[in-house]
């Protein structure tokens, strides 16, 4: 089902731009008390956790957008929203975005769902009887999406929210080519490649480092570096098996995806139609928001974080 948001931009700020950088850049970093806890891998890998909340409510996961980390402010304000309802939030970094570069020469990726799998298991085994949910950002969104829709069996999650999703991946990529988008490849291109080189400074690296140097698109660093080190034939591959839009028919948990029609990573084009979504899945659709932005105000410069706030009130009606 796919209905009108309610959320409305402050003229201030009906930008795209405008609500996608402020999200990211000027929102206050909320003070909560957080706990870290490492879970070490089958593979000799390890992921880290991030924990707000105490006590023994339900818990509800987090997967963060590209190169992101606890510190992501949409991160840090969910985990203190959710610590706020009596719940207890886990943010899972994907290897090597918590500060610390992961062992393996693999890293992360838009469709790799096994860590998310991972997560879930070692939450269900220790807590059997606990509510669980989970919230994905951008490729954090993606890689929930798909994990949902390829599942034959779906008991794991009392409920699901994805934001500011890049349903087609080679269509959010050439968008990020355009002019009005490309700041923000340029700006992800540059994190991307200097994890790379402080990752791979000690150690063999698998692809070409001066190569990497080169690299300008998203397309260029998926053919150099996703791709091989994940078992991809190319970038198109890697986009073709792990863009979610294909899988969101199949999912069978109540999900919440939010997403604005004037978000800068991806033409309205590649948005899902009714068709593309099962019965179990609301696609809210907004005039604005940009990216992971969706700052609302009824006073000037009293910020209002609208996302937050209605993910709260959707993972309420579930995990009650």
């Amino acid at each position: 089902m796919i209905i009108s948001s309610d959320f409305q931009a402050p003229w201030w700020l009906s930008n795209p731009h405008l609500q996608t950088i402020w999200g990211a850049r000027f929102r206050t970093r909320p003070k909560t008390l957080l706990l870290w806890e490492r879970l070490e891998l089958p593979d000799g890998d390890f992921l880290d956790l991030t924990w707000s909340g105490q006590g023994k409510g339900p818990i509800v996961i987090i997967l963060h957008g590209l190169e992101g980390s606890y510190r992501s402010r949409y991160a840090s304000g969910m985990l203190t929203a959710i610590a706020y309802q009596g719940w207890r939030g886990v943010l899972m970094h994907f290897r090597g975005c918590s500060g610390e570069p992961n062992r393996l020469n693999r890293g992360y990726h838009s469709g790799d769902t096994v860590d998310f799998q991972t997560v879930l298991n070692m939450l269900q085994e220790r807590e059997p009887n606990t509510p669980l949910a989970a919230i994905g950002y951008s490729l954090g969104g993606n890689v929930l999406l798909k994990w949902l829709g390829t599942q034959i069996k779906q008991n794991s999650l009392k409920s699901a929210v994805g934001v500011s999703i890049p349903f087609d991946l080679q269509q959010a990529a050439q968008q990020l080519s355009q002019r009005s988008s490309r700041i923000y490849q340029i700006a992800l291109i540059r994190t991307l490649k200097r994890s790379m080189r402080r990752k791979f400074s000690n150690k063999n690296c698998p692809f070409n480092l001066k190569a990497l140097r080169k690299v300008q698109t998203f397309e260029e660093f998926d053919n150099l570096v996703t791709a091989p080190l994940h078992g991809f034939k190319d970038a198109y591959d890697y986009w073709q098996q792990s863009s979610c839009k294909q899988f969101l028919a199949g999912i069978k948990t109540p999900t919440l995806i939010l997403h604005s029609k004037d978000d800068p990573f991806l033409p309205q084009t590649a948005i899902p139609s009714e068709t593309d979504l099962s019965d179990s899945v609301q696609l809210e659709l907004s005039q604005q928001g940009g990216h992971v932005g969706f700052v609302s105000s009824r006073r000037l410069w009293n910020m209002e974080y609208w996302l937050d706030q209605r993910i709260i009130r959707f993972l309420q009606t579930c995990l009650r």
